[in-house]
């Protein structure tokens, strides 16, 4: 019997989108070995991908040379003129890339077409913050002389990408440093390369020129590397684990390059008692389970005020209840399979060790007869600071709720992590969220809301979530350099 991937896959209009073909110097490479593409919810394999190798790296930075050449002279209107038309074509074949972002990743496959057009807003937002990257005149400190400060683009751009957010992810790294004036080498995650490639084949049909954009697909170590190690590459963006990017700051100082990092997240969600219970578990269901937790701006700890402790956990339970888990493409499930086995494994060890230590398990179960990359959505209770759950990112569908009794308390347990991306704050008291906002050490918080990212967002963590920005006007600034011009002798 044919799998559902296979079947959904037959029946898209663009075939092309399911031929994994890497794109290097304006080619379509098929490599010189070939790697399967797996479906995380059946373990089935429904197609391959070019396994590239270094040397086809180095022949995408040799035509990015060249090709950067090209692009910095275009106009920042023209620029935008492709990378709108691109937004467009990803939008007219949004339903057609949902289902490879589903087949691939296996979010639900609303949740991929959310993704997609999320994705789709950068690409308009940088084609028009490109047009707007202003310089400064400077009053000048010396006489007859005018100061001048230009944003110009710095050069070749490798964006290694991950498979949580597999589209998003590279229009937000792309569609900055294409709108800067650099040209890219995306190497998307092993787990999710059909996606990349069909938003390659549409910036090719946009009128993207030549080795501009270039995708390199296979062994994520093999082909960093060159890409680390080549000083032609000015700038790296990478979103993955805080792990990895300690390691590529290590690689990437040899050539001191720029380097933006959106790494792991560890995210409190603080719940006072002041808050409409019914928007607390809305705005937690959201943001917890939302890609099935695979997500670094997922709730992680969520703190509940002692006095309403006992009737968000029953809300948030009833909530619960209602998920749904299956096969993204399946239209019933809310809740779709964790893309790796790894992932997977460290939810139920997160849940084992928090039951362990007097954790309660009000819904969920150790095992689904689904497969074992799936792990049932799970509520534990009474957890407290010295589980797992409370101190490491679990990176799936398992809630963990932990008491407090004042903001004090909780402020300080909130901020008892080396990781500092997304925060959540619900309270209708307006001094306590003012306070709270300012002194949550992370990079966005959330007020009485879960959702609050998109194209204009400085997205970016403290501490050890990473460096950088992306999105907005900073998100631009990453891939440029400033120049300072001084004017002299302007008398003469």
């Amino acid at each position: 019997m044919i799998g559902l991937a296979k079947q959904h896959l037959n029946g898209l209009q663009r075939r092309d989108f399911t031929i994994g073909d890497a794109l290097v110097d304006g080619d379509w490479v098929s490599g010189d070995g070939r790697e399967s593409i797996i479906d995380p919810a059946t373990g089935d394999a429904f197609a391959d991908c070019a396994a590239c190798h270094a040397d086809d790296v180095r022949v995408a930075i040799d035509a990015a040379e060249r090709a950067f050449q090209v692009w910095r002279e275009f106009l920042p209107a023209e620029r935008a003129t492709i990378l709108r038309a691109w937004a467009t074509l990803v939008r007219q074949r949004a339903d057609e890339i949902a289902v490879l972002v589903t087949c691939e990743q296996g979010k639900p496959l609303a949740e991929a077409r959310s993704e997609i057009e999320y994705g789709a807003g950068f690409l308009d937002w940088f084609a028009a913050e490109g047009e707007r990257a202003y310089g400064e005149t400077i009053p000048s400190h010396k006489r007859e002389s005018l100061l001048h400060v230009r944003m110009q683009p710095i050069g070749i751009v490798a964006a290694i990408t991950p498979w949580n957010f597999p589209v998003a992810m590279i229009t937000r790294k792309a569609g900055a440093a294409l709108a800067a004036g650099c040209s890219v080498i995306v190497k998307p995650a092993p787990e999710t390369p059909l996606s990349a490639l069909a938003l390659a084949r549409l910036a090719v049909e946009a009128g993207m020129p030549r080795a501009v954009l270039q995708v390199v697909t296979g062994d994520p170590v093999a082909l960093a590397g060159p890409l680390l190690a080549d000083q032609r590459v000015r700038a790296v963006s990478f979103t993955g684990s805080t792990q990895v990017g300690k390691v590529l700051i290590g690689q990437t100082a040899e050539t001191v390059k720029k380097i933006s990092l959106e790494l792991g997240g560890h995210a409190p969600f603080l719940i006072f008692d002041d808050a409409d219970v019914e928007k607390a578990v809305q705005g937690a269901m959201a943001a917890k389970f939302a890609t099935a937790g695979q997500d670094c701006l997922a709730a992680n700890r969520i703190y509940v005020q002692r006095r309403i402790y006992a009737r968000f956990v029953e809300a948030f339970a009833a909530s619960m209840s209602d998920l749904r888990t299956g096969h993204g493409l399946d239209p019933i499930t809310d809740v779709g399979p964790m893309t790796k086995r790894s992932v997977a494994d460290k939810c139920r060890a997160h849940i084992d060790d928090a039951l362990a230590k007097g954790a309660r398990l009000v819904i969920g179960k150790r095992s689904s007869n689904l497969g074992e990359n799936y792990v049932t959505p799970t509520l534990l209770v009474d957890a407290n600071d010295r589980m797992l759950i409370a101190q490491e990112e679990t990176f799936g569908p398992v809630a963990a709720v932990l008491p407090f009794d004042s903001e004090q308390e909780v402020l300080v347990r909130a901020n008892a992590s080396e990781m500092g991306l997304a925060s959540y704050l619900y309270t209708n008291d307006l001094r306590r969220a003012l306070r709270l906002s300012e002194r949550l050490e992370y990079g966005m918080v959330g007020v009485n809301t879960p959702s609050f990212t998109g194209a204009p967002v400085p997205f970016g963590g403290w501490k050890q979530s990473g460096l950088g920005r992306e999105g907005s006007r900073h998100g631009l600034a990453e891939f440029t350099n400033l120049k300072y011009v001084c004017f002299g002798d302007l008398a003469a």
